[in-house]
């Protein structure tokens, strides 16, 4: 999804910290011609896996960078880029543009399953997904290829999940608010607002006015298809929730997770206090204060796929 208020300083942090980790810069091209820029960070030592992470909803994926070498340190193979409209992959203007939250997945998060097939072929592929980044593996066509995926928090913006206490604020800013600045601009200027980077009008338009059912979005001859890509996904999810994240709330994780009907779906829900902290909220988890505590933990679910908040914290 995106930054709130609360955490959008957290996407510069790559900024403040001197010795910023660097992967290989990679191009990938989609199917409709489109070019994505990423990086790449090859495994210390013999992979176990390549991982692809996919970001957030206008979050830079260099945030995401940290994570990265923590896992290549790991021994995997990660693969970070940003999508179209976004980052390393904005064109010159965002007005007019055409690209919607669909083509991040059909076309997107697609071109970096297949570069990482393709440029490790044989290796077992895996997905972690925050926010919209869980959602979107359903889309690509090449989503049975995945054999394992992390999601935190993943969602897709229906308001009647957010948490109920905020319910009538976060509906105002993005349902409200983005969409009549987008029409004003022919995009979103989320920057200038500081709540997140600047978003096509197509990906804001999305998110604002999506309903229960995301597949209601996609053209009528289209909406079999979209589902039959969701059910091809056979690979375990485990799909973390925090307890006090006010967007992707339980209701809003399982509702993104009722999709991959055919995967082996696993739900863990998170406390603050879990961790000795005092809030951690829909952005702070792939933050580098996390590297001893979240990070760790999430090997045993990319590594071996083991469950490591089995059966204590297990919602």
């Amino acid at each position: 999804m995106a930054v709130n208020e609360n955490t959008a300083g957290l996407a510069q942090e790559p900024a403040k910290v001197a010795a910023r980790p660097l992967g290989e810069p990679v191009s990938l091209t989609c199917r409709d011609g489109v070019v994505l820029n990423g990086h790449f960070w090859p495994a210390r030592g013999e992979p176990a896996a390549g991982i692809v992470i996919n970001p957030a909803t206008g979050v830079l994926a260099r945030y995401y960078h940290y994570y990265a070498d923590f896992l290549a340190r790991e021994g995997f193979d990660v693969l970070t880029y940003d999508y179209r409209g976004i980052g390393l992959s904005r064109p010159e203007t965002l007005r007019g543009c055409r690209y919607r939250w669909r083509d991040w997945g059909e076309q997107d998060f697609d071109a970096a399953l297949r570069h990482l097939a393709t440029s490790r072929p044989g290796q077992p592929l895996r997905v972690v997904g925050h926010s919209i980044g869980g959602y979107l593996p359903g889309l690509s066509p090449c989503a049975g290829r995945i054999d394992r995926m992390l999601t935190v928090g993943a969602q897709y913006a229906y308001w009647r999940d957010y948490a109920a206490r905020h319910r009538l604020r976060l509906f105002y800013k993005w349902h409200v608010v983005m969409p009549a600045l987008t029409a004003l601009y022919g995009y979103f200027p989320g920057r200038r607002l500081g709540w997140l980077e600047d978003l096509p009008a197509g990906v804001a338009n999305e998110w604002s006015f999506r309903g229960a059912r995301m597949e209601m979005t996609h053209p009528a001859n289209e909406r079999e298809d979209v589902l039959r890509r969701f059910e091809a996904v056979k690979a375990p999810i485990l799909a973390v929730a925090v307890s006090d994240d006010d967007i992707g709330t339980v209701a809003a994780v399982r509702r993104t997770l009722a999709y991959y009907r055919n995967a082996d779906r696993t739900e863990v829900l998170l406390r603050p206090q879990d961790y000795d902290l005092e809030a951690i909220g829909h952005f702070s988890l792939f933050h580098s204060r996390h590297a001893n505590g979240f990070w760790r933990d999430t090997l045993r679910w990319l590594r071996d796929g083991e469950n490591p908040w089995a059966p204590a914290r297990d919602n």
